[in-house]
């Protein structure tokens, strides 16, 4: 059951790699799937993700018990609906820089007055097939939701953010953090300060703290920072790398 213990041992602190996943077809699900990852997160906010399409991917990860969060297009209410019904197992909502945003999705991807409107007909549910009580229970066990820092506000209040009620990890985000601070390299002294201010944070509010990482190397060098998830590039950048290699190892033969 590797979807519904995913939240728990993300809390734990469990060290966790995933990818970012960009092409919106279910044969890349179910290739990644077999890859020995714990989780993959299909990335609606900058790949071509439509409802159609998600739907059919999530349908996959679910049938595959994949873990598979989704980073949303935007905060909205319906874009959390939509993921979570299609089976989504949390959400990563970009560029968290205030606590009202904070508040705002935590409580639109969970039931409750003014929150997620319940339907026990999605597949997330069963489609008709369990009671109100239990799915209550599952969406308190499983539901994930995860606040992307890409802000020097964000950092600033990355500790209330943390502390946000429903919020299950921090996300620190190393390329829009730099440009907001006005560099053009992920290597700047304001950027590891934010990393071990968020790192604080995540650790006193008992969060996960995750990052993005361009592969296997950097995760171990970022591990003393706290991060215990690695979302590690993505499948284009996995392609890419084996084709390039590929390629220069034929180019050598003489």
């Amino acid at each position: 059951m590797r979807t519904a213990g995913f939240k728990e041992r993300m809390l734990r602190g469990d060290v966790m790699s995933g990818t970012f996943v960009k092409t919106p077809d279910i044969t890349m699900i179910e290739v990644l799937a077999k890859s020995g990852l714990d989780f993959i997160c299909l990335d609606a906010e900058h790949a071509p993700f439509d409802r159609a399409r998600m739907d059919a991917c999530l349908a996959v990860a679910r049938a595959l018990d994949f873990p598979t969060l989704v980073r949303i297009p935007s905060s909205t209410p319906s874009d959390i609906l939509n993921v979570m019904d299609m089976g989504a197992v949390g959400i990563v909502c970009p560029h968290v820089d205030s606590v009202e945003k904070a508040q705002a999705i935590s409580k639109a991807a969970r039931f409750g007055h003014g929150g997620r409107g319940y339907a026990g007909s999605t597949r997330w549910a069963g489609y008709t097939t369990r009671g109100m009580a239990e799915l209550l229970e599952q969406s308190h066990s499983e539901t994930v939701v995860i606040a992307q820092i890409e802000e020097p506000e964000g950092v600033d209040l990355a500790e209330q953010i943390a502390a946000t009620d429903g919020i299950d990890g921090l996300f620190l985000g190393p390329a829009d953090l730099s440009i907001a601070y006005g560099k053009t390299s992920q290597d700047s002294d304001e950027l590891f300060a934010a990393i071990e201010t968020c790192s604080a944070a995540a650790k006193s509010a008992g969060v996960a703290y995750m990052t993005f990482v361009p592969n296997a190397a950097k995760a171990a060098e970022w591990r003393d920072y706290g991060f215990s998830m690695f979302f590690v590039s993505s499948e284009h950048g996995w392609m890419l790398q084996g084709a390039r290699a590929t390629a220069d190892g034929i180019k050598d033969i003489t």
